[in-house]
């Protein structure tokens, strides 16, 4: 999700690339291509017209130096709308505990078991032992998909394919993980929507079970 939204704001900032300044017309067509950007990466369309009002108005407001172009200072402005969007300053990811267990969770197709692999890989590279665990048990291709992602960053995944209790497979993918000397856990969990009562409670039912250091 995040590499189609980070291609889809470069491709609307190109827009400005070439220009000589800032304009109403050409900030116009920036902001709208924005705003679809974000639509499309499931941001809340409200949300998503509030930041791009805010970027409007920071880049209408600004005298563009003579030594940065109107496309780089678009990237500038962007970049902290989304960050203030996303919570203000970077916050290291929290892992402790023996093992340390990170919990994914999120919207179904908002790329968590990609994510999954990509945190694993940079956590392998702090030479810690690391295990992916297959908790999704709805969608079809989910172990596969992450077993195929464990196997090109050389990283062992945990999966129970007859095991449809998201609780169970949780806690026995702790108990292997004790067993073979795993540091870090990353828990890969199926998409949810808030208003999903079940699914919400069945979450709430893993993450106490697991108690993780960590919810992304």
């Amino acid at each position: 999700m995040f590499d189609n939204l980070s291609s889809k704001l470069d491709k609307a900032i190109k827009t400005l690339k070439g220009q000589g300044s800032i304009s109403e017309i050409n900030v116009a067509a920036t902001i709208k291509e924005i705003r679809r950007a974000l639509v499309d990466a499931d941001v809340n369309y409200k949300v998503a017209k509030e930041v791009t009002d805010k970027i409007k108005d920071e880049a209408m407001g600004r005298d563009v130096l003579t030594t940065v172009s109107p496309g780089q200072l678009m990237v500038k402005i962007v970049y902290d709308e989304l960050t203030q969007l996303m919570g203000g300053e970077k916050q290291d990811i929290v892992i402790k505990g023996d093992p340390a267990v990170v919990l994914l969770s999120g919207l179904q197709g908002s790329g968590k078991t990609t994510f999954a692999g990509k945190l694993a890989s940079f956590i392998k590279k702090q030479n810690r032992n690391v295990l992916l665990v297959a908790c999704d048990v709805y969608r079809p291709a989910a172990i596969d998909q992450l077993k195929v992602l464990g196997e090109q960053i050389g990283v062992e995944v945990y999966s129970e394919p007859e095991n449809k209790n998201p609780v169970e497979i949780s806690q026995n993918a702790l108990a292997f993980a004790r067993k073979n000397n795993k540091k870090v856990v990353i828990i890969d969990t199926a998409g949810r929507l808030a208003v999903d009562e079940q699914m919400m409670r069945e979450i709430e039912a893993v993450k106490k079970a697991i108690n993780p250091s960590e919810t992304l």
